[in-house]
């Protein structure tokens, strides 16, 4: 081929140069996308809401409540929001699963009273030997956790009562049997020991009970971010059917949730009895609420397969610091129960619209 045809040839290949496009095609196409505020909020809302609620309830009380933010009312606080966010843990669990646990709060009464109870009996009849009434009280806690739960996650799965109506029943069975067991009196004669190390102890100059929440969280964080078990928590509270299918047995993964929470449950009861060094049947009542809001506030959803363990832990601060401040502010507690409702409410709304 001489150089003739092959400069033809090579011509005969070369594509045509497309069109231009017209003057205005060309300039949208080219110019930035523009950014809308209102849009960017819509749709972010739930993300910002509580960090914005932390800020305003920080600015609110630190103006209005005297000594809101000295480092002996945060420390006191941080220590108060531990009982909290060890049941709000166990919430969320139960809620990424589409589930509900409103047995929770008798779950902690029952422990006390029933922990206390065995504890107080074992250490009368071997006063030489706290830790074994200690190990004696654990033991008849985990028992009651583990019934609990094993009830709660068969009544929803097996039975088809929805969670609701089964925790709601569950909590009047636990709260009759604690005030049978206790009488509707505080159980005394507790070994010493138990509150020495879990109710006012330190390691490292942490408290004990401020330890065992960190390390709660971290664990909660890593069983629903990294293991098998959390895959399928999503999964079963993101789609039940579609989870079914895929392989995903989800009453047994529903099953344990209930487990999990009642388990913090019992390790919260354990840890109330030990700061108060008696076993009481009402220091539960308010948790149900509490850590309901606690995980709304926080994003996680009602309707299951969404919520993650450190927001829970922001949003147990919230709850805290706003019945912290309304303290130092001098309102009663008809009226923080009455803002922990609105609170919930909110967060409720911003999570339908």
């Amino acid at each position: 081929m001489n150089t003739t045809h092959a400069v033809a040839a090579e011509l005969a290949v070369v594509p045509e140069r497309p069109a231009a496009a017209p003057p205005d095609v060309a300039t949208a196409t080219a110019a930035p996308a523009r950014f809308r505020l209102l849009p960017w909020l819509q749709r972010n809302r739930q993300d910002l809401a509580l960090p914005l609620m932390f800020i305003a309830a920080v600015a609110v009380f630190s103006l209005q409540a005297p000594g809101f933010l000295t480092a002996d009312n945060l420390t006191n606080m941080a220590r108060q929001s531990v009982y909290l966010l060890i049941v709000a843990l166990g919430q969320l669990i139960v809620l990424v699963g589409g589930g509900l646990d409103l047995s929770v709060g008798m779950v902690v009464s029952l422990t006390s009273v029933a922990s206390a109870t065995v504890m107080a009996a074992v250490y009368a009849a071997a006063p030489d030997a706290p830790w074994l009434a200690v190990a004696a009280g654990a033991a008849t806690g985990l028992v009651i956790g583990c019934a609990v739960g094993l009830v709660n996650g068969l009544g929803s799965t097996l039975l088809k009562i929805p969670p609701f109506m089964m925790t709601l029943g569950m909590s009047s069975v636990l709260f009759g049997i604690t005030l049978l067991v206790s009488g509707g009196v505080p159980i005394y004669g507790l070994p010493p020991v138990l509150g020495e190390v879990f109710g006012f102890g330190e390691f490292l100059g942490v408290p004990v009970p401020a330890l065992v929440a960190v390390l709660l969280v971290a664990a909660t964080y890593l069983l629903l971010e990294w293991s098998r078990f959390g895959r399928h928590l999503y999964a079963t509270g993101g789609n039940l059917r579609a989870a079914e299918l895929s392989g995903v047995r989800t009453r047994r993964v529903l099953v344990h949730s209930y487990i999990l929470s009642a388990l913090t449950g019992v390790l919260t009861g354990l840890l109330l009895t030990a700061r108060l060094d008696t076993g009481e049947a009402n220091i539960g009542a308010s948790l149900p609420l509490e850590s309901i809001a606690a995980c709304v506030i926080a994003g996680v959803s009602l309707a299951g397969g969404q919520g993650r363990a450190l927001k829970v832990l922001l949003g147990t601060l919230l709850i805290m610091l706003v019945g912290n401040g309304l303290n130092l502010m001098q309102v009663g507690a008809y009226a923080q129960t009455m803002a922990i409702g609105a609170i919930l409410i909110f967060a409720m709304a911003l999570a339908r619209h």
